[in-house]
């Protein structure tokens, strides 16, 4: 697809990142400056169907091509795109077939990216690496350095997964509702929570999630409540996070048993909102963990965004060189709408 014709029309590579909530489309020309940008709502297959999907990244597509157009004669030569919610073969095959228009160069899960993000240029060749997402919701994908793949399906209860912000909120409300009716032990969470929805008790909320005067989205939103509740001392908040630490380390561990390399030294990249935060009892309980299953595995938490890794990844494809790439990131950092997406 090109923005232009001619022979001196300018080589750019297009990079998406689709996540639940917003999508960012930039291009990128292979001296690494950013010369377009898009952003839109959430982009997740999963979550709006790939028909409503598919709008999003064409609307946001087509507002960067228009750009670049504006800018002088354009011809994409690398295009990437990564989304959340494409965690199955056949849900990335199926995105493929939807985005044939574009011509894609790659289409897959933006695990790919966050981890390319949380690499140097120097790992990012033929490295063995892990990375985990935990932010509305949780996966991980471990990859060796031959290729070789370890993926999980990540499509909640059905598929064996426990934890993301969103579970972690529901979570929050049931023992705040256990403590406050006495089936289960006390916990601050009983008055926590009530506080930070603007009500008096556990019971009120309840009552307004069930008869419709709260958005049902509200629940996916009380992790933090967890968390600070947790770093106070409560015993039931802290029993939580440790939860959600140990199911960390077992994806991570048991990426690299299926790749057999739990006894190589291998970088494990922790993203999304929930392990950006870097609270510290859930990371020192992560990085216990792996001492004890993994003992050679490093963990970096990546508070960026998975865009960097995803035009990363298209500009190594492109074949652009180290210094355009390092000119990527810093201007992609040094964007403001970039913080906005920090920790997405």
């Amino acid at each position: 697809m090109t923005a232009g014709t001619g022979g001196d029309a300018r080589p750019v590579v297009l990079a998406v990142d689709g996540g639940g909530t917003k999508t960012d489309v930039v291009a990128v020309a292979l001296d690494g400056e950013l010369v377009g940008h898009a952003r839109g709502s959430g982009s997740n297959p999963q979550v709006l169907g790939l028909d409503v999907a598919t709008a999003v990244l064409d609307g946001l597509r087509g507002a960067v091509l228009e750009e670049l157009e504006r800018g002088g004669p354009s011809r994409v030569v690398e295009t990437h795109v990564y989304l959340s919610g494409l965690d199955l073969p056949a849900e990335i095959a199926a995105a493929e077939i939807a985005l044939a228009h574009w011509s894609p160069d790659v289409v897959d899960n933006d695990l790919f990216a966050l981890l390319r993000g949380g690499l140097t240029d120097g790992e990012a060749s033929g490295q063995d690496a892990v990375a985990v997402i935990c932010g509305t919701g949780i996966n991980a994908i471990g990859v060796r350095c031959d290729g070789a793949t370890a993926r999980f399906p990540a499509l909640g209860d059905i598929s064996g997964d426990w934890g993301g912000g969103s579970y972690l909120g529901g979570r929050t409300l049931w023992h705040a509702a256990r403590s406050e009716d006495g089936r289960g032990p006390a916990t601050r969470l009983e008055t926590d929570v009530p506080a930070a929805l603007g009500l008096a008790t556990v019971r009120e909320v309840t009552e307004a999630l069930h008869f419709g005067r709260l958005d049902p989205l509200v629940v996916s939103h009380l992790s933090p409540v967890l968390f600070a509740a947790a770093a106070q001392g409560d015993a039931v908040a802290t029993s939580v996070v440790e939860r959600q630490a140990e199911e960390i380390v077992t994806m991570t561990v048991t990426a690299l048993r299926r790749l057999d390399l739990l006894r190589s030294p291998v970088p494990v990249v922790l993203g999304g909102g929930v392990l950006a935060a870097r609270h510290p009892l859930l990371l020192r309980a992560i990085d216990a963990g792996l001492a004890e299953r993994a003992p050679r595995a490093t963990t970096r938490v990546v508070s960026v965004p998975p865009l960097l890794g995803a035009g990363l990844l298209a500009l190594e494809r492109a074949g652009a060189p180290v210094g355009a790439r390092e000119r990527y990131r810093e201007q992609v950092l040094g964007q403001s709408w970039m913080a906005a997406g920090v920790g997405a």
